[in-house]
C-alpha cells in the first residue's frame, strides 16, 4: 500500500505541476496572492494549537484511502456551482460570485472579493471553473467569522471541509501555518520509517507542488493539489469524456 499510494501521489501532484506551475508563470509574480495567504497561515496556525497534535490521520495512505469518499463529498459541490452560474457558461465571473457571496450572507469588501477571486483564478480565464470554486469555497468557510452564520451552514460540507485542512494539519509538523520539505518528507515517511521514499523522490514531490519556488506551500497551494490527488474532473475533462 505504502508504495502504490504515494507513487500515485507523485504522478498526480507532477501533472498539477505542470498545469499551474505554467500558469503563475504566465500570470506574473505570486505576491498578489500575499494579503489571503497570510491570513490562511494564521488560520491555519490556530487550527494546529487547537488540535493540541490530536489527528485522525496517521500516515499518508491513512489519507489516501480517504480519497474516494472525498471525489464524491466534493463533486456534490457541483450544484452548488451550477446554481450561481447563472449563464451556465462554466464559469463563474466576478458579478456572479458577488451575487453568490451576498447569497450566502458573506460581507466582504471589494478588496476581500478581489484576492478570493485572484487566488482561485488560477488559469487567468477572469472566470471561477468548478474545481476553483472547491477551493474559493473551501477559503470562504476557512476564513469566515465563527461568531457570525451564513448559508454556507452544510454539515455534510462543512465536516468536508473540516477533513481537508485536518489533512494540511497533519502535514504542517510545526504548526506554522504552511508546509515546508522536510515536514512533507516526515509525513511521507512517517508510518514506515524503514521504508522511506528514495530521498530524490521525497524532494521532487515538494518541488512540484511548490509552484512559486519559495520553498513553502501554502493552505491554498495545498488545496488545488488535493483536490487534483482525489480526482476531481475539470469542466474540460467532462468535455472530452462525453465528446
Amino acid at each position: 500500500m505504502k508504495a502504490s499510494g504515494t507513487s500515485h501521489l507523485c504522478c498526480s501532484v507532477k501533472t498539477l505541476s505542470d498545469k499551474v506551475g505554467g500558469m503563475l508563470c504566465c500570470r506574473g509574480s505570486a505576491n498578489k496572492y500575499s494579503r489571503l495567504d497570510a491570513k490562511l497561515e494564521k488560520r491555519m496556525a490556530e487550527f494546529k494549537r487547537g488540535s493540541s497534535g490530536q489527528s485522525n490521520f496517521r500516515s499518508i495512505d491513512s489519507i489516501i484511502l480517504r480519497f474516494p469518499q472525498f471525489r464524491e463529498e466534493l463533486k456534490n459541490i457541483r450544484n452548488v456551482f451550477d446554481l450561481y452560474d447563472e449563464d451556465s457558461n462554466g464559469t463563474i465571473d466576478r458579478e456572479e460570485l458577488k451575487k453568490c457571496l451576498q447569497k450566502l450572507q458573506l460581507h466582504l469588501t471589494a478588496e476581500e472579493i478581489e484576492d478570493l477571486f485572484h487566488s482561485c483564478d488560477m488559469d487567468g480565464s477572469e472566470g471561477i471553473q468548478f474545481n476553483e470554486f472547491i477551493v474559493l469555497l473551501c477559503l470562504i468557510y476557512l476564513l469566515k467569522d465563527p461568531n457570525t452564520t451564513s448559508k454556507i451552514d452544510c454539515p455534510q460540507l462543512e465536516a468536508t471541509f473540516d477533513t481537508v485542512i485536518e489533512v494540511f494539519v497533519f502535514l504542517d509538523k510545526n504548526g506554522d501555518g504552511k508546509l515546508n520539505k522536510t515536514e512533507v518528507v516526515k509525513a511521507l515517511n512517517e508510518a514506515s520509517p524503514r521504508e522511506k521514499s528514495p530521498s530524490h523522490v521525497s524532494r521532487n514531490r515538494f518541488k512540484e507542488m511548490d509552484w512559486d519556488k519559495n520553498g513553502k506551500v501554502t493552505f491554498r497551494q495545498f488545496l488545488f493539489a488535493f483536490i487534483d490527488w482525489v480526482g476531481i474532473e475539470t469542466d474540460e475533462e467532462i468535455s472530452q469524456e462525453q465528446s
